[in-house]
């Protein structure tokens, strides 16, 4: 029997958007990692993406790197290494991102005992404020110890943007990283094989031909799981229906659209407020904000309107539809991409993919 609330994943077109990234990635000669923390790394999906060409992939949390460490493809741990969890990161990555000395120690120990050749890609924060040190001798300094960590190879350095601060990738920020990526290069006499530059934010850049040719990876999530990039919008070549998440009504009554007496605050401790539009159809669904924050819902059916909710109901006006709803009826929902992280890891939603 079929449970709901559901969230389905259109693998074709999540496959359709890996191919045509990899297309547009290859003609400007980056290497495009397959970021699949929003789905919490899904076997399933990571198979779609992978028989695309991809050979990297990176999440964001080693519980969900250990699920996917029967398929065969590089696995990149994008946070910063816990020092509590090294052993985990060597065991079930093959590269990380770091940013502190003891971490890289400690990583280095680790790969030792476990006869493991660890990769590493040292962050540089270029304004954004997140992972990364802003000094440029203390990102050289890093680096230069990841030469002679044992077990450890520097593969090369990074950046992150448009996460935390907002900062945009740019012609400046990017030329900025690949000069520190050369000064190391050229100070400790070694080859950087990587700079990884950007998320999928820095699409555009790259698609306008304005990434500095010595950017060689962007690791991509959002555009390949659901065809989005800088602020959310659509990357060109690439389809945004790729997630539905649908609920069933649980009841459909006609009631005002004004509580009477209201005085006391919402289940959230908000002060509800509400427009009277007279007596209206309205149609509960099995859902509520204890699985995904409403703002993040776009019904298929436009007629549809939500009214609000609590932690496990979601209240709709369907007054002005053209289909006549009924209890047990199902009702589709497009997704924004912090309402698909909220669905994927909701144990209340079960999962077709």
């Amino acid at each position: 029997m079929i449970k709901y609330p559901k969230l389905i994943a259109h693998k074709e077109n999540i496959k359709f958007n890996a191919q045509a990234l990899i297309k547009s990635c290859q003609k400007y000669g980056v290497e495009p990692v397959a970021v699949t923390k929003l789905v919490c790394s899904a076997p399933s999906i990571i198979q779609e993406i992978i028989q695309s060409g991809i050979d990297t992939i990176a999440d964001s949390r080693i519980k969900n790197l250990k699920k996917a460490q029967h398929i065969a493809v590089k696995k990149m741990l994008l946070r910063l290494p816990a020092l509590s969890e090294v052993d985990e990161v060597i065991k079930y990555s093959d590269i990380s991102l770091n940013s502190e000395l003891d971490i890289l120690q400690a990583l280095s120990r680790s790969a030792v005992e476990q006869n493991k050749i660890h990769q590493v890609i040292i962050m540089h924060d270029l304004g954004d404020l997140r992972e990364g040190s802003i000094n440029i001798n203390m990102t050289q300094e890093l680096a230069s110890t990841c030469i002679h960590l044992e077990n450890i190879e520097l593969l090369g350095i990074g950046s992150n943007l448009a996460c935390f601060g907002g900062v945009e990738p740019s012609i400046e920020n990017q030329s900025k990283l690949v000069a520190i990526a050369k000064e190391i290069e050229n100070k400790y006499q070694v080859k950087l094989k990587i700079i990884s530059g950007a998320s999928s934010a820095g699409l555009p850049l790259m698609m306008e031909g304005s990434l500095p040719t010595e950017v060689n990876q962007l690791r991509l999530g959002a555009s390949i799981l659901m065809g989005i990039g800088l602020n959310d919008m659509p990357v060109k070549g690439t389809k945004q229906n790729t997630f539905t998440l649908s609920a069933e009504i649980i009841e459909v009554k006609r009631k005002p659209s004004v509580p009477q007496n209201s005085s006391a605050l919402d289940a959230f401790g908000n002060v509800p407020t509400f427009t009277d539009r007279g007596n209206r159809m309205r149609a509960i669904c099995a859902i509520g904000k204890q699985d995904v924050n409403f703002d993040e819902l776009f019904p298929e059916d436009a007629d549809v309107i939500i009214v609000g909710g609590s932690s496990d109901h979601l209240i709709l006006d369907v007054d002005d539809c053209q289909n006549k709803y009924k209890a047990g009826d199902i009702i589709n929902f497009n997704l924004g991409y912090s309402g698909v992280l909220q669905c994927m890891t909701s144990e209340y939603i079960s999962k077709d993919f």
